[in-house]
């Protein structure tokens, strides 16, 4: 992953990049700024429309994945008439967490090393490439059994979405490096909003339209790819294919000498990014607010089946409904920051979230019996969560040095996963120990906390900045 392309352009996407306090001591907008808010600057990008163009198919073939995974347990390893496993289920879902566990920050590591652009091309064609091989290997080990006799199949299954996962985590610190390096300083707010916004489109239209597309797929090449899965991995793994194809156009602008006089050191490196952190109050802070953010969501996420079954009307099997009302509001405020949010600073948007978010959560523990409000609730608290979300991770990408982004995203990405674990082992036992109000109220808590910590520490620093310029 050595290829070259030198930049003798870089400084003038690093020139406009703010102080390191400049964020948090005076908001990011002037009148000068005025005519290029929104998202009208990055849409005129012809290197962040590709990146984009390149996250809306890998990300859409995410969330596919997951579906296609399901649907191959219950057509191949499930007996007709029953329920498919939970358990086998699980096992897909565990081997698809392990590697953001183990390899995020790793992954980082090296991605600071190599070409962005191949980091992501090359890990879009592999994991398509993976997806595409799984009716030959299914068909090869139709009636075989591996240990404690599971069968030879879903052992693959379990092996090819290891491998996938894998490859994911190279290509996320990887996607958001990039971000930094296609978008100038001052459009990092409205090509993360933009960023954002997709991911939650993603995320609901991902799994909304994933089981009767690749079925219809199935259908549209007709009954000898139906009963070999042809067109359901044909979506999928094309996806990934088209996403790399579309990057293969991008022009990162990277200085690969640059890159290329160190080895890497791979637990020095993970430690620099820990220590980088530790000295850096803001960078650190808004990733303590994303871990917050994101546990917040995943216990909502497991929540959701407990509150759909709560209110009359709604089955607990259509608890998606619930938590597609948060990610349109979240979408919806995600698109409004791109136009005024360069109005406030990123610490003043994070405290009025996690203020808005707490708000939402306890008012959700009370109306868990009417519909419309729990609708509007949870609505009204993905629009607050954009405010704490596409801040922060601006936080990130604007005072993170190039040297140091992959591994800072990649400690980003393992701490984001753990966050995206715990609570869906923890929020279940809680609420059947405590009950669902008393959950909620503790998320409201913690979301209010972060929002506090933010604010607090980016005040001291500014009383620190103002005592040193004087």
């Amino acid at each position: 992953m050595q290829l070259s392309e030198s930049d003798s352009d870089q400084k003038k996407l690093t020139d406009d990049r703010p102080s390191p306090a400049s964020m948090d001591r005076r908001p990011a907008y002037s009148s000068r700024q005025s005519a290029n808010q929104g998202f009208a600057p990055v849409l005129r990008n012809p290197r962040f429309l590709i990146l984009w163009g390149g996250q809306i198919f890998s990300q859409l073939a995410d969330k596919f994945y997951l579906v296609l995974m399901i649907a191959l347990i219950e057509s191949h390893f499930t007996v007709p008439g029953k329920p498919i496993s939970s358990s086998w289920v699980s096992a897909i879902m565990i081997s698809n967490t392990i590697p953001a566990m183990l390899l995020g920050s790793l992954a980082g590591v090296y991605v600071d090393r190599w070409v962005k652009k191949d980091v992501l091309v090359v890990s879009n064609f592999i994991r398509g490439a993976l997806v595409l091989i799984v009716p030959i290997f299914l068909w090869l080990s139709q009636g075989q059994t591996f240990l404690f006799s599971l069968p030879l199949g879903f052992i693959f299954l379990l092996a090819i979405t290891f491998l996938v996962s894998s490859l994911t985590q190279f290509f996320a610190p990887a996607e958001q490096a990039t971000l930094a390096l296609a978008v100038k300083s001052r459009h990092l707010l409205a090509a993360n909003s933009l960023s954002t916004t997709t991911t939650m489109a993603g995320l609901i239209v991902g799994f909304a339209i994933g089981e009767p597309l690749l079925a219809f797929a199935d259908r549209l090449l007709g009954n000898l790819a139906q009963s070999l899965d042809f067109g359901k991995v044909l979506v999928v793994g094309g996806a990934y294919i088209i996403a790399g194809i579309i990057l293969l156009f991008l022009r990162t602008r990277e200085n690969v000498e640059d890159l290329c006089k160190e080895t890497p050191h791979v637990f020095e490196d993970i430690l620099d990014g820990i220590r980088y952190l530790n000295t850096n109050h803001r960078v650190r802070n808004a990733l303590i607010q994303l871990v917050i953010l994101f546990s917040v969501f995943a216990a909502l996420s497991v929540l959701a089946v407990r509150l759909a079954d709560s209110i009359p009307g709604i089955k607990a099997s259509q608890f998606g409904i619930l938590l597609a009302a948060g990610g349109v509001g979240l979408a919806i405020n995600a698109a409004i920051l791109a136009y005024w949010g360069q109005r406030f600073s990123n610490t003043q948007l994070s405290l009025w979230g996690s203020i808005g978010m707490a708000i939402c959560l306890v008012s959700l523990s009370f109306v868990t019996k009417s519909l419309w409000l729990v609708l509007v609730a949870i609505a009204m608290m993905g629009a607050f969560a954009a405010l704490v979300g596409v801040p922060m991770q601006t936080t990130l990408l604007a005072e993170t040095p190039p040297d140091m982004r992959g591994k800072v995203f990649g400690l980003e990405n393992n701490a984001v996963n753990i966050a995206l674990s715990l609570p869906l082992a923890l929020a279940a036992i809680a609420e059947e120990h405590f009950g669902l109000k008393a959950v909620l109220i503790v998320l409201a808590t913690l979301a209010l906390f972060g929002g506090i910590l933010s604010w607090y520490i980016a005040r001291v620093e500014s009383v620190k900045s103002s005592k040193v310029d004087k």
